[in-house]
């Protein structure tokens, strides 16, 4: 194995533990304010984003310190360099300045953040960056609209400091239910972040300590930290893809079949590097069943279909299956049940956040072909009905379902009453 940088990838290092860490740090202001409704009186609570930094970086190298020991106890020989194609039979590991060859090779170089080509793009930062900040500025802009946009948007407001979130799309989280976009879009701007889609940047200027961007609307925003999150491309650059014949996509992406297998039959790819679902379960399931295929004995495709997903933004959004959008163009009758409410934790106090649950049903079969949910604890909850939908549930499986009370959840079981078209 070689690894340029940390054993990890971008999960464990530069992706979703450090942020769910930041996304647990930012949960504590709303959390302070909602205790005063229930009777606890709150200090004057500070918030240090160097102890919370340190505390991250102790942790990733507690984790980083694993994966190693892990693949040593496991009789792996590992390369701490920057390893390139040479061939389809072999790999140069630049610093050991050696030729390794191998009668299979398995490429899961992952993703890298994608900046757009535009005046002053020198100036802004990426979700890379974003985990070692030195200081937090007064304000910080966002620009993307996808979920790490998203997310980051939501951390930064939760440690006080003022966002702007610019997408230069009709709506935030493309891909995902349009009513879980809009009620998210409503629940961001009453958490005071400044969200505005149709809004695409021109130009960045450095202005001393602060940034002025240009818009594509005609207004001018100056900002302390610029912080792009516009997509991710496959992590290719460099990498002798050409030197060893292996086919592509537009994107870069590596293409491979079922089993995972490039056009050179020697090599193989997993990960978000092959920009077929970019999650981090679906990259450990491509690499199991890679191993099970071609040393295990077993042929596994990968099933990509009904993968859960979450969001982690304030709320946060839980979905499995598809949309209403894909189910209304799938099947021929599609029934909606959909349920908003304000979240029992929340009715002693002032705040104005709304929970809201749908489900997606295929009229004719009656099965549950999707479940979306925003609010606390909706990406626990997506993990369980995951399982629901895969096995093929339907709503009458759900109706049959005693519910759980008093909890959110009961919700998906309770809702009778479908939406009128």
């Amino acid at each position: 194995m070689a690894e340029e940088y940390r054993v990890g990838g971008t999960c464990v290092i530069r992706g979703c533990v450090p942020k769910k860490l930041f996304v647990y740090a930012s949960h504590f202001a709303r959390d302070f304010e909602t205790a005063k409704s229930f009777g606890w009186t709150i200090d004057k609570a500070e918030f240090d984003w160097p102890t919370l930094i340190a505390n991250k970086d102790a942790e990733i190298d507690r984790l980083n310190a694993v994966y190693i020991r892990n693949l040593k106890a496991a009789g792996a020989e590992l390369f701490l360099s920057r390893a390139t194609l040479a061939g389809p039979n072999t790999v140069h590991i630049e610093a050991e300045g050696r030729d390794i060859t191998a009668k299979t090779i398995l490429i899961a170089t992952g993703g890298w953040p994608f900046i757009p080509e535009i005046p002053g793009a020198e100036h802004v930062i990426t979700s890379n960056e974003a985990f070692h900040l030195e200081t937090l500025p007064d304000h910080i802009t966002v620009v993307g609209g996808g979920f790490i946009a998203v997310e980051f948007a939501c951390i930064f407001n939760g440690m006080g400091v003022d966002v702007s979130l610019l997408y230069r799309g009709e709506q935030i989280l493309r891909g995902f239910d349009d009513d879980l976009r809009d009620a998210l879009h409503d629940e961001m701007i009453k958490s005071g972040i400044d969200v505005r889609v149709m809004c695409d940047v021109m130009s960045i200027e450095r202005e001393g300590e602060m940034f002025e961007l240009e818009l594509k609307t005609g207004h001018r925003l100056q900002t302390g930290l610029v912080m792009y999150a516009t997509g991710r491309r496959p992590n290719v650059t460099g990498l002798g893809l050409e030197a060893a014949g292996v086919e592509q996509g537009p994107s870069g992406q590596i293409a491979v079949d079922a089993w995972s297998k490039t056009n050179i039959d020697s090599i193989y790819a997993v990960g978000d590097v092959t920009d077929r679902v970019s999650l981090t379960p679906v990259a450990i399931r491509e690499g199991h069943a890679f191993a099970d295929t071609v040393f295990g004995g077993k042929s596994i495709a990968v099933d990509h279909s009904d993968i859960a997903s979450a969001v982690f933004s304030q709320p946060e959004i839980g979905t499995v299956g598809l949309t209403e959008a894909q189910a209304r163009e799938r099947f021929e009758s599609v029934v909606i049940y959909r349920s908003t409410f304000r979240p029992m934790k929340l009715s002693l106090s002032e705040l104005d956040e709304k929970m809201m649950m749908k489900l997606v049903v295929d009229g004719v079969s009656d099965r549950v072909v999707g479940c979306h949910i925003l609010g606390d604890g909706a990406g626990e909850m997506a993990q369980l009905l995951g399982i629901a939908v895969k096995m093929g549930a339907t709503k009458a499986d759900f109706d049959a379902t005693m519910a759980l009370h008093p909890t959110a959840a009961e919700e998906l079981v309770t809702m009778r009453e479908p939406v009128k078209d």
